[in-house]
């Protein structure tokens, strides 16, 4: 079976100064006066794994494992410091909340932005705006800028707009945990009915039940390497066992 994502050899090093600068003043009056130290951070070290097409591979591990790192770099958020990704097919990254979306713009307009931005036409949009707004359960909110929206409506509306325009490649970075129980298990739903339709999925989330329940393999990272990648049920047991 044909690669969707290919990831070879990839690591990231992040430079970070090692004190701590409160403002954006003080960071320039220490670089002036040579004062900044710098420490690097190796968030991933020499990374492989490659999904297929139609599959659904979920990534775990602890805080600061990763995890979200190698989804901004398969997403094309984060280019790495060492290795390739190659992608074939189109991709929609759930990635940061609200990061593709306009504050001063009503929910509406942030639908037919980011349709532009995933590369559909007003009119496509317009033909999928009354699903878009059923499924997001946002009907009263439409009209209304989205700086006013909370986070868990900003997740409704991210996730019913990347997931109505049928990816290729979808990416999930935690956001089936936010919002209420019953719209988690409508993204499930919908997330299930893509699988079934061929979509490929990468998903991190925090909830093992979560994993064990729409995936098809794991990927463990673990302190930015990749301890094990294997079977869902095997991977995820090895890893509640050393949580206990």
């Amino acid at each position: 079976m044909e690669n969707a994502v290919e990831i070879k050899n990839v690591s990231m090093k992040f430079r970070m100064t090692s004190q701590k600068v409160d403002s954006i003043k003080e960071f320039a009056i220490r670089r002036l006066k040579k004062q900044l130290h710098y420490v690097d951070f190796m968030a991933l070290s020499n990374v492989s794994f490659d999904v297929k097409k139609g599959e659904v591979v979920g990534i775990i591990g602890l805080n600061g494992s990763g995890k979200s790192t190698i989804l901004k770099i398969i997403s094309g958020i984060l280019k790495p410091t060492e290795g390739t990704v190659t992608i074939n097919g189109s991709i929609s990254p759930l990635i940061e909340l609200g990061a593709g979306f306009d504050p001063d713009l009503t929910a509406r307009e942030n639908v037919f932005l980011n349709g532009s931005v995933l590369g559909f036409s007003h009119s496509e949009m317009e033909s999928k705006m009354d699903e878009i707004i059923e499924f997001s359960e946002l009907h009263d909110f439409m009209d209304t800028a989205i700086k006013n929206f909370s986070s868990g409506m900003l997740a409704r509306l991210g996730f019913s707009i990347a997931t109505i325009v049928h990816p290729e490649i979808l990416i999930v970075d935690e956001i089936l945990a936010v919002g209420d129980f019953l719209f988690q298990q409508k993204c499930e739903q919908r997330i299930s009915s893509m699988m079934s339709g061929g979509t490929t999925v990468i998903i991190v989330s925090h909830s093992i039940e979560q994993i064990r329940r729409l995936c098809d393999r794991v990927v463990w990272l673990d302190k930015g390497k990749v301890r094990m990648i294997g079977e869902t049920q095997s991977v995820c047991n090895e890893y509640a066992s050393l949580q206990q």
